[in-house]
């Protein structure tokens, strides 16, 4: 096969990214840092019939956006985006299905010196197979031990590394003679464009119950602002009216105005006891009922008795 050369496969990588631009009306912007070959071959494997990964310079992205902005302008909003190692994963379906296609093609790899954690990393306690010679580097990390069998112990668990920090060489040393592979690599998604929209990712993750209770939290400010002024809404109109009815019905307890609405409010407050009695009584009768089946149970046990004796 005759390899093309660079000025031709710069023309169809143009090419091709006009393309999937025309066809493809979603696309995710993805990071593909500490991903390499083979797990890139996965991955489009994985996502073949969903989706297609396309790659290349930031340079080239970004002329090929450039030069398709006379038909859809909204992909200029891409640009600002294309920092770093990045790709587009063009699609047309359900955007989370295809997001959780890339999160399931995740590989594990060890804390190299040098790596900013994505994760925190916790030494679980455990009884490990090294040896009594290595207690001065457990020593120099802190970390609590104790010769057991032979063998060093680690007394309690260890957050080794937190989140953002930079692995150090004496961690990833530690990491790798214990056999643990802390962190888990795959294509990232940055950002997410859907017909002229760019959003982050957490976007997605919201629900018919979290825009609910969003929207119910705003009603609820409105209602409180707009009693606060006395500047009538919709909010605010049930609570206004609730408030209303209890400034009359003060008022009707306080003097001789009666309505059929305030009626048990005023017997209420003029005999307590009628309405504290009725439920006690009502209570009691099962207990009596009660009483008399233990009785006659009681009594027709006994009445078997007198029947028979011990050698009948």
């Amino acid at each position: 096969m005759v390899k093309e050369d660079k000025a031709t496969w710069k023309s169809n990588y143009f090419i091709k990214m006009a393309q999937l631009l025309d066809e493809y009306p979603k696309c995710f912007m993805v990071n593909a840092d500490n991903v390499g070959s083979k797990q890139m071959q996965q991955i489009r494997a994985a996502l073949r019939g969903h989706a297609i990964v396309l790659m290349g310079k930031n340079t080239m992205m970004r002329k090929a956006i450039r030069a398709h902005l006379d038909k859809n302008p909204a992909l200029e909003k891409l640009l600002p985006h294309i920092v770093g190692n990045v790709g587009l994963v063009f699609l047309k379906g359900d955007l989370i299905e295809v997001r959780e296609l890339l999160l399931a093609n995740k590989v594990k790899a060890p804390a190299r010196a040098g790596a900013i954690a994505p994760v925190e990393v916790i030494v679980p306690k455990q009884a490990t197979t090294l040896g009594p010679e290595k207690t001065s580097f457990f020593q120099a990390l802190q970390i609590t031990t104790k010769i057991t069998k032979g063998c060093i112990e680690i007394l309690n668990d260890v957050n080794l590394i937190k989140v953002g920090d930079k692995v150090g060489p004496s961690e990833s040393a530690l990491l790798n003679m214990l056999n643990i592979s802390p962190f888990s690599y795959g294509l990232k998604v940055e950002m997410v464009y859907d017909s002229g929209s760019v959003f982050k990712p957490m976007i997605l993750d919201i629900n018919d119950d979290d825009l609910r209770a969003r929207f119910l939290e705003g009603v609820r400010n409105i209602a409180a602002i707009s009693l606060k002024i006395g500047y009538p809404t919709a909010c605010s109109a049930p609570h206004s009216v609730v408030n209303g009815f209890k400034r009359l019905l003060a008022l009707a307890v306080e003097t001789d105005i009666d309505f059929a609405e305030a009626e048990k409010t005023k017997a209420y407050l003029k005999d307590p006891t009628a309405f504290a009695v009725a439920a006690p009584v009502a209570a009691a009768a099962p207990k009596e009922e009660k009483k008399e089946e233990k009785k006659e149970e009681s009594e027709e046990e006994s009445d078997d008795d007198m029947g028979f004796g011990l050698f009948d």
